[in-house]
């Protein structure tokens, strides 16, 4: 039997004539006459009997009948999931974002997002710039978040939103809490070094050669995140992404734009042969609106 036969057997057996059938299925009954015409030919047996104008199934149609149903019951399955995907309840999202998001952008808009998609199944991973690459091509993730990436050929890269290097600073060394500060000002204290920190790294010292300014350090540290805590220990100032600034803030310390200020982007990347799913495009603007927030 095929698909078409096991639909209109299943649909005549359940509802008892052509005529329901036909409205179930939504065409018209010399269709379903014709189908059923054609499975009784190939089956080479009755499937009904027409008796007081209904229709009855014989004894062969009885014992095909579980056999059928739990095909028919597979297939609305199929139908199910097929439409669960066009709407975009049904998926996974393998996501690897820079760790600075993980604070608060990514947890929003997982969380925005599951509420009204509970079925999407999330994977998150946190990626440094030079292990996107490979993360990508790997298909270990199908889309990276990052700050401002350096151009990769076989990669799109789209621009989500703008965001600022900040000054983080212990307010005792500022009473006045100033919502900007110039590099020049911060040359009487101790500097938290971050290490190897990539484009933001490069944004930064690019900035303090052009403006000739050298800034004492003692500390040296590998993450964003570590700084900032050594300035709530009020052992120095540290400058760091805006996401991770607001996501480690305490009661003695405070946030300031560096004047003139320090802007980069935030983006999405994704391989060029292989486009987002209807699932990552229904989940970008989420992810949009809470990157957007600390602009």
């Amino acid at each position: 039997m095929r698909l078409r036969h096991i639909e209109i057997f299943h649909a005549i057996y359940t509802t008892g004539s052509i005529t329901n059938a036909s409205k179930i299925l939504h065409v018209s009954q010399p269709s379903v006459s014709k189908v059923l015409s054609h499975a009784e030919m190939q089956l080479g047996f009755n499937l009904f009997e027409r008796v007081k104008g209904r229709l009855i199934p014989t004894n062969e149609a009885e014992m095909l009948f579980d056999e059928v149903d739990k095909i028919y019951q597979q297939l609305r399955s199929i139908k199910n999931t097929t439409d669960n995907i066009k709407k975009s309840d049904f998926g996974n999202l393998n996501i690897g974002v820079t760790p600075a998001l993980g604070f608060d952008a990514i947890p929003n808009a997982i969380a925005s997002y599951h509420k009204a998609h509970d079925k999407v199944l999330f994977n998150t991973q946190t990626l440094h710039n030079d292990a996107v690459k490979q993360a990508l091509f790997e298909h270990k993730c199908d889309f990276a978040v990052l700050f401002s990436p350096t151009v990769t050929a076989g990669i799109t890269s789209v621009e989500l939103a703008q965001s600022e290097l900040v000054i983080v600073y212990p307010k005792k060394w500022f009473p006045h809490c100033p919502t900007k500060l110039s590099l020049e000002q911060l040359k009487e204290f101790d500097f938290i070094d971050i290490g190897d920190s990539g484009p933001l790294g490069d944004l930064l010292w690019t900035r303090m050669l052009k403006e000739r300014v050298h800034l004492n350090s003692s500390i040296k540290v590998q993450t964003y995140f570590i700084a900032t805590r050594l300035v709530a220990q009020e052992v120095g100032v540290c400058i760091v992404d805006k996401f991770t600034a607001l996501g480690n803030l305490t009661d003695n310390v405070a946030v300031a734009s560096c004047d003139p200020p320090l802007n980069f982007s935030v983006n999405a990347l994704y391989l060029d042969n292989r486009p987002l799913s209807k699932v990552t495009e229904s989940f970008m603007p989420f992810l949009k609106k809470e990157i957007s927030k600390n602009q």
